[in-house]
């Protein structure tokens, strides 16, 4: 009896043991046992990322970006990353662009200043009248002092930072004047970013003039690099993994201009004689900001309106 006790209880031992050796082999090879679980769906079904291309040159209004520098190439490709991988707002970017970047490149092609600034309000405001919540508005997120020191004008009536082709003009203006004090676009980008004040505090404690050789606030760091990826994404989509049919991309919807020289005390009546409705009216003028227009001695004003048919799409 006592011998058959001894066995039973060696029994049960052994196989506790046993139980508690492979319970503790699960744990330590759970990684593994993933790994398995994902290759018995089939390889096709596993989501691929792969790297994404960084050229070997790159230059951002003339002015060259030392890409061989271990980090300015991985700010870049951490710009890169966060765009490539946001997919559906790059998606929307890359249609917008479309629409958009077409005439603000002819604008800046007007002031003689380089190409590559129409990123600027693709990174400022996905090339929407966005507001900040330091109440930046517009394509090019203008404050309001700024907005009327390079001609923009700011009322309860009239905002022309929702003006899209002035605000551009603006900008063109500001970056003028900020190269003109700079001599670097690079450093003239992270001044329109964190303001004149604060870079020039950058600056002169730092005694260096190089955008890559500065040490910025975080986001101004970022800004240039953030231009950069939207340059070389947009430039190149289907390079980046974004394949858009043309037909799919938004297009521009032509207008025309009627030149209002007199006070218009109902804007929606106004839109209603023209064929329109109100919401019509503020879509293609958005910075006509209550339904009155006020136009004061030897003042003139431009209200664009859509010719007819404009919402079809085909």
């Amino acid at each position: 009896m006592r011998n058959t006790l001894i066995i039973t209880a060696s029994i049960i031992l052994f196989v506790c043991t046993i139980s508690i050796v492979k319970y503790l082999s699960n744990i330590a090879t759970n990684q593994k046992e993933d790994i398995i679980y994902q290759e018995d769906f089939g390889a096709s079904s596993v989501i691929k990322i792969e790297s994404l291309p960084i050229p070997l040159s790159l230059t951002f209004a003339g002015d060259v970006v030392p890409i061989e520098y271990i980090d300015v190439k991985e700010k870049l490709d951490r710009e890169l990353a966060i765009n490539c991988f946001g997919h559906s707002n790059t998606y929307l970017l890359i249609k917008r662009a479309n629409r958009y970047l077409p005439y603000i490149s002819k604008i800046l092609s007007e002031n003689d200043l380089p190409d590559d600034l129409k990123f600027i309000p693709v990174i400022e405001s996905g090339l929407t009248n966005a507001v900040s919540p330091s109440k930046a508005v517009g394509f090019w997120q203008f404050l309001e002092g700024t907005a009327k020191e390079f001609g923009l004008e700011v009322n309860k009536e009239i905002d022309e930072r929702y003006n899209w082709k002035k605000s551009t003009q603006a900008a063109c203006d500001y970056f003028k004047w900020l190269n003109k004090k700079y001599n670097s676009w690079p450093l003239s980008a992270a001044a329109y970013n964190c303001g004149r004040t604060a870079l020039n505090r950058f600056i002169d404690i730092q005694k260096v003039d190089n955008y890559y050789s500065l040490l910025l606030s975080e986001e101004t760091e970022r800004y240039l690099f953030r231009v950069l990826a939207l340059k070389l994404i947009l430039s190149e989509p289907e390079r980046y993994g974004y394949f858009i049919e043309y037909n799919e991309m938004y297009q521009y919807i032509d207008t025309y201009e009627v030149k209002i020289d007199k006070t218009i005390p109902d804007l929606a009546l106004w839109a209603k004689k023209k064929g329109l409705t109100y919401r019509e009216l503020k879509y293609f003028n958005p910075w006509l900001r209550a339904n009155t227009l006020t136009v004061t001695k030897n003042k003139k004003y431009t209200i664009e309106l859509p010719h007819d048919n404009y919402r079809k799409t085909h």
